[in-house]
């Protein structure tokens, strides 16, 4: 009996995995947004099958090793290129990462087992529950990595438009309370479909997919523009912290710029000016006066090194700050800067940092131990508009873009460089994700990068303009302004907060309720065998039993 159980949990893992792998293909540049309502059905299917916790947690592994091992393996690519390692040790990182993802789609089906266990007529809600809540886990546990969170591949689609009232965690949980339902139905048939909790969850998924049209952007646009234009340099990774080479691109952002000088908004990527900050006062001061004496401003990623040793990675404003008060207002430490918060681990900053950096070159990579920024820090101003600033991975935190959101918020403002993952889906992924924050803040967002996907985006999501990838380019727009507030820019993910504390305390409650008094709590309902039932029915019952 053990070996045919355990041969068809390594079979129904296998396909989990197969299924897994496919999900890559609903995130860009991709775009088959639907996949994932098909894979997380089948996912929820395997759980409603499981025999016990433990499977229902192999089976969530499974898929996650699949979904992981396509979704980021960008990250290779960085590794591979840039981080001095051989093959076989890059891989072997490469195969820690997506392990480590994959404990959270274990815990996301343990969970939803468990509850199914006791509350099989909530398997639905229970499952979009569980699932969400181990991914906001991923988003924050070791500093966080949210990457490939289902609910991006949603930007598009259909359901995109609750991006302004529940985010993108909360169309997570939609995709996977839709998903569930059909099982749901399958695994119970006719028994609960007289179940009021189970026909208010099909009710529940198909109002939010009816009326995802209807939802309204809550913002509107004040019929004013502001001329930008976003300053691609395409420096090549490797050529990018080479002494010999700060001259050159400093002189290319430049005359890329002087054109631009003319009443405008002028974004360069993350560290545009490659010395750090103090070794670059002259430059800087001079652009300051340029940009001012033309009614401009520029906003630039660069590197800080304080005095006390302490190095940031950050944005500065030159030019013009308030047309108001023209004059050229650059100074060094002026507060009309931004210094990143959330930095990225290892690229920024390296855990275990006595242990690690001798391992490897790719644990000791340039500019790797910042210091961190404030977690609320006030907006840029620049030609009298407030930017709210999200340095590279930043972006993928909407609970950090919520800290720093303001009712006379303008922009969102984006500077990266995805140089580093080479010709990948990694810097797509990257835009589709300041596309959902466009959608979830309902503020136009401003995405300037050095090799692309440099992009501007209107408040609704959608790509108004892009410059090719891998090319020297200035993409020039005029960007219309909004106002108002979207539900998600006031409450966030407090919706989604509310169902965890409701369905946890009802759990809660039950485990006590038995714990006092275990004759007063029924055990899951089964389907009664008669004398009518065949053996055989009898014994599919035990190896296959319905929460």
């Amino acid at each position: 009996m053990l070996t045919r159980i355990s041969s068809r949990s390594l079979l129904i893992g296998a396909a989990l995995f197969a299924i897994g792998l496919t999900n890559t293909l609903a995130f860009a540049p991709y775009q088959m947004t639907m996949l994932p309502l098909l894979t997380l059905a089948l996912l929820a299917f395997a759980v409603s099958i499981a025999e016990s916790k433990g499977q229902a947690a192999w089976f969530g592994f499974a898929y996650g090793l699949g979904w992981f091992a396509t979704g980021v393996s960008w990250v290779h690519v960085s590794i591979a290129t840039f981080g001095g390692m051989p093959l076989v040790a890059s891989l072997s990182i490469m195969a820690l990462l997506v392990l480590y993802l994959s404990i959270y789609p274990l815990a996301a089906t343990m969970l939803a087992w468990l509850f199914a266990k006791r509350f099989p007529q909530l398997f639905a809600v229970g499952f979009a529950a569980s699932w969400t809540f181990a991914e906001n886990l991923r988003s924050w546990v070791f500093t966080g990595f949210p990457w490939l969170s289902l609910g991006y591949s949603q930007t598009e689609s259909w359901f995109g438009a609750w991006a302004a009232v529940i985010g993108e965690n909360g169309i997570s949980f939609m995709l996977a309370l839709c998903a569930a339902v059909p099982v749901l139905l399958l695994r119970h048939r006719q028994q609960l479909l007289t179940k009021h909790a189970a026909m208010a969850q099909v009710a529940v998924a198909v109002f939010l997919a009816a009326m995802s049209p209807l939802i309204p952007a809550g913002v509107t646009a004040t019929g004013e523009l502001q001329a930008v234009s976003l300053v691609q340099g395409n420096i090549k990774q490797e050529l990018r912290w080479d002494p010999a080479q700060e001259l050159p691109t400093m002189k290319k952002y430049m005359e890329l710029t002087k054109p631009l000088l003319n009443n405008r908004l002028v974004i360069w990527p993350e560290a545009g000016v490659p010395q750090i900050e103090p070794l670059a006062q002259g430059y800087l001061i001079n652009l300051d006066m340029q940009a001012s004496e033309h009614q401009s401003a520029v906003v630039t990623g660069i590197l800080d090194l304080k005095r006390s040793g302490d190095a940031y990675n950050g944005m500065i404003v030159l030019g013009q700050q308030d047309p108001k008060a023209p004059t050229a207002s650059y100074y060094y430490e002026t507060r009309n800067r931004y210094q990143k918060h959330h930095l990225l681990p290892i690229g920024e900053f390296v855990p275990f940092e006595s242990l690690l950096r001798d391992i490897a070159p790719f644990f000791d990579l340039p500019n790797s131990s910042f210091s961190r920024g404030q977690w609320q820090q006030p907006n840029l101003r620049a030609k009298g508009r407030a930017l709210l600033p999200a340095l590279c991975f930043e972006i993928a935190f909407p609970r950090q873009i919520l800290a720093n959101f303001r009712d006379d918020t303008h922009f969102i403002l984006t500077v990266s460089n995805d140089a580093w993952f080479g010709d990948s889906h990694g810097p797509w992924q990257h835009l589709q994700i300041a596309q959902m924050r466009a959608r979830e803040f309902g503020r136009p967002v401003l995405r300037a990068t050095n090799t692309g996907v440099t992009a501007t985006i209107d408040a609704n999501g959608k790509i108004r303009q892009q410059a090719p990838q891998f090319t020297e380019a200035v993409l020039n727009d005029d960007v219309p302004l909004y106002q108002g507030r979207t539900v998600y820019s006031l409450i966030g993910d407090s919706l989604l907060y509310l169902v965890w504390l409701l369905l946890a305390g009802l759990f809660g409650f039950s485990w006590l309720r038995q714990r006092q008094n275990p004759a007063s709590v029924a055990a899951p309902r089964q389907e009664v065998a008669t004398t009518s039932v065949e053996p055989a029915q009898k014994k599919r019952d035990r190896i296959e039993p319905k929460f």
